[in-house]
């Protein structure tokens, strides 16, 4: 009788505890579905708007969450009001161009103050990192002093040479190379392979995750760039897809027809959210990889 009636409060126990995590589940869930909801209604607004004639979006007096008669005409529109492809093209080339002289230049650097050992490498990191706590205006600031200088505006040279090194990547890929183990780099130097070598061969294949996750997070930083690029041109054959939709909402028809200026808004963010979409994972383990010592 004692032992049933054991496995009675037993069952008990374990059917309040069943009930607990249940509900505990259930709040979980319910909290991040909002939070989701919260975060993903603007694009799906965004998105929606744009799919609606600007005569059905003038005339509702309580906003639609729905469209009944879709129309594509805003995407056209949007590509024919403003050179929105040239727009594109020269996004693509200075997102590309920043993107690589970047990693030519952060990848050495990282590798620098990761393996190679001088005379005042931890007072000179220190330095890069102190860079980090100046005010993003300031550097905007003087980099517009030195461009302007040099004859620079309106240039492809200018909008990019700014933008080719990052203290902070060159601190998370330097995180992530002290990661591998320093006796191969000894091994190496023995075997008599040069250090530039060793960084192609050995550092960059087992540093690839950060690499990639710094290379998508690099993409995505000169695709949303706006500051710089519309300080320092003022030509628009030198607009990126920034500018173009500021001057679409300034000068163009955005201030009346706010479903094209979404379909604008949704051709531009489609590349970003895609790319994110794919190599999300990818961004997830490097950024991880690269806080993780040991």
């Amino acid at each position: 009788m004692d032992e049933i009636k054991k496995q009675s409060e037993y069952d008990a126990i374990e059917r309040t505890a069943r009930r607990h995590r249940i509900f505990r589940n259930i709040g979980l869930y319910t909290f991040l579905a909002v939070c989701a909801i919260a975060v993903l209604f603007p694009f799906f607004w965004m998105l929606i708007t744009s799919l609606k004639t600007q005569s059905a979006y003038n005339g509702e007096v309580v906003p639609k969450f729905y469209v009944s008669d879709p129309t594509m005409g805003n995407y056209k529109e949007a590509f024919t009001a403003v050179p929105l492809a040239g727009y594109f093209l020269n996004t693509l080339i200075y997102t590309v161009v920043t993107t690589a002289l970047m990693m030519i230049v952060i990848v050495p650097a990282a590798f620098a103050f990761a393996r190679m050992r001088f005379p005042g490498r931890n007072l000179v990191f220190s330095l890069f990192l102190s860079l980090m706590m100046i005010p993003t205006e300031l550097v905007i600031i003087t980099n517009y002093v030195t461009i302007t200088s040099w004859n620079m505006r309106n240039t492809f040279a200018g909008l990019i040479l700014p933008s080719i090194t990052s203290v902070f990547y060159i601190y998370l890929l330097k995180e992530n190379f002290e990661q591998i183990p320093e006796e191969l780099y000894k091994a190496a130097k023995v075997d008599g392979t040069s250090d530039f070598k060793y960084l192609l061969r050995v550092m960059v294949p087992v540093a690839k995750p950060t690499i990639v996750t710094i290379t998508i997070l690099k993409v995505i930083e000169c695709w949303n760039a706006y500051v710089w690029p519309r300080l320092i041109t003022d030509d628009r054959s030198r607009f990126l897809v920034s500018n173009g939709i500021q001057e679409i909402r300034q000068n163009g028809f955005g201030r009346d027809n706010i479903p094209a200026m979404m379909a604008t808004v949704v051709v531009v963010s489609v590349p970003l959210i895609v790319l994110f979409l794919i190599f999300r994972n990818k961004i997830m383990e490097g950024v991880s990889r690269g806080g993780t010592k040991g």
